[in-house]
């Protein structure tokens, strides 16, 4: 409800030509004992060994912008437990795991668009701004859903380029624009990601 602060990361929607997200991800390996945890909304980024992770950085232009190889949003895991030798598959993966074949699944088109809640108020003239999210730590989610808490910081909404372009708002009985803690509609812009961006990792 967008009355009251409950972030829950960044949900695929659809597609900026308005074509209904139809659950497509990737699967990017997780380094066995990664020391963070990783939950479902978080936004991911692949370091330079080629293994997934939390991204760290908050994407406002300049020196807190997302880091090279940040791929998309994380929505889930898999890999084989080590005691018990069955496969596993969560929403969220857990700090410091030890397993050989750990793999995540990545919303990563550059085009989907993303639901996700400022932690403020949000005016219907923001639309067509650009937006950072809050810092993302080992605690930015809930380790009993694995579901994410990351939201937009809404007092750094500008011109620049920044992670995120709001291209909409959430329209429902319980959310609309300028509540609370508006309820957003955005998506990666070009610089921000991996695959539009042109630089490498």
């Amino acid at each position: 409800m967008a009355a009251v602060a409950s972030p829950y990361g960044l949900k695929a929607v659809n597609h900026l030509g308005g074509t209904p997200y139809a659950g497509s991800t990737r699967m990017y390996p997780i380094a066995s004992a990664t020391a963070i945890n990783i939950y479902y909304g978080s936004v991911v980024n692949v370091l330079g060994t080629g293994f997934l992770t939390a991204n760290l950085t908050v994407g406002t232009a300049g020196a807190q912008a997302f880091v090279a190889g940040t791929v998309g949003i994380f929505v889930g895991c898999t890999y084989t437990d080590p005691g018990t030798g069955t496969v596993v598959f969560r929403q969220n993966w857990p700090t410091g795991t030890v397993t050989a074949d750990a793999q995540a699944y990545v919303v990563d088109d550059p085009a989907a668009i993303f639901q996700v809640q400022a932690n403020g108020s949000v005016a219907a003239a923001a639309l067509g701004s650009c937006c950072s999210i809050l810092a993302q730590t080992t605690a930015t989610g809930n380790l009993l859903n694995g579901n994410s808490t990351t939201a937009v910081n809404s007092a750094t909404l500008s011109v620049n380029q920044d992670a995120f372009k709001i291209v909409g708002f959430v329209d429902s009985p319980t959310s609309t624009v300028g509540d609370a803690f508006t309820d957003l509609l955005v998506k990666f812009n070009p610089v921000a990601h991996a695959y539009t961006s042109g630089v490498g990792i």
